[in-house]
């Protein structure tokens, strides 16, 4: 008990000498997580939309060669920053350009650079999932659009992204979860992040456990909210669960309308019904 006590009592130091800096660190975290998902959902739509269109045997042979040529470039892009750590990423980024280019480029915010690591890297794993997302609507949702005179991109906009986007919703909240998380590895470009904090703290303090735990719990605290708030918008895309059957089909006509099939209805210019009344009408 009296290392917990300890424990309280060193985070409460902790935290009444550097809570400033932790909560501009979590806002920091938040911002970064948020704007870097849906910018890599952006990209990862647009990778998986020019993934799904249409190549078969009929196509002009142009046009097949340019989407076989993206296909190949989407292909090598997503094998790339899948397969590789976002930390080394950051690194070739941030560090590599100027490398190469004798600081002809380089980035000039820290912000910038972190947002462009966390975006293109959520996009390629987007990019696997929202064309996974296309592929699961029923084939006959195609057919039926194109039945109707609808192209291809109207398609896709009015018809398949919508259902995608419901069935891909899990993994876009995921991603952003996981990038909640993975900002920490921004530290390595000198992001001002909650991880950058932490290490700040320690720094000064050299207080590593209670400033570890006071992360932990930081995160934590973030992920959980993400992943209520998340499952509540899954609950609102869903719709209300309270509806009522259709007793009435206002289309069809009021008992009483119409007569047997084989005398035909009121409206039929050769049922008896009709002609009578035609006669009482003269």
């Amino acid at each position: 008990m009296n290392k917990f006590a300890q424990l309280g009592a060193d985070i409460a130091k902790l935290w009444g000498k550097y809570g400033g800096s932790y909560l501009s660190g979590i806002e920091n975290t938040l911002i970064l997580a948020l704007v870097g998902t849906l910018l890599g959902c952006l990209i990862g739509f647009i990778c998986g939309v020019l993934n799904t269109i249409p190549c078969g045997p009929g196509t002009h042979p142009v046009k097949r060669f340019f989407l076989k040529l993206i296909r190949v470039i989407i292909r090598v892009y997503v094998e790339v920053f899948r397969g590789t750590p976002m930390v080394l990423q950051a690194v070739f980024l941030y560090y590599g350009l100027p490398y190469f280019t004798n600081n002809a480029m380089k980035f000039t915010s820290v912000w910038l650079a972190a947002v462009v690591v966390v975006s293109i890297n959520t996009g390629a794993y987007m990019a696997e999932s929202v064309r996974g997302g296309i592929i699961s609507v029923d084939p006959g949702q195609t057919e039926g659009a194109k039945a109707i005179g609808m192209t291809h991109v109207q398609t896709m906009v009015n018809v398949i992204l919508p259902q995608a986007l419901r069935n891909i919703m899990p993994q876009i909240g995921n991603n952003f979860i996981i990038n909640v998380k993975d900002t920490s590895v921004m530290f390595i470009i000198g992001f001002p992040d909650f991880f950058a904090a932490h290490r700040a703290a320690v720094g000064a303090s050299y207080l590593y456990f209670p400033s570890a735990t006071v992360e932990m719990a930081g995160y934590l605290t973030m992920t959980l909210l993400a992943s209520f708030l998340l499952r509540w918008l899954e609950k609102k895309l869903d719709g209300s669960s309270s509806y009522e059957l259709v007793q009435i089909d206002p289309l069809t006509m009021t008992a009483g309308t119409y007569t047997h099939p084989d005398r035909g209805t009121p409206f039929d210019e050769h049922s008896k019904e009709y002609r009578d009344n035609g006669r009482e009408g003269e």
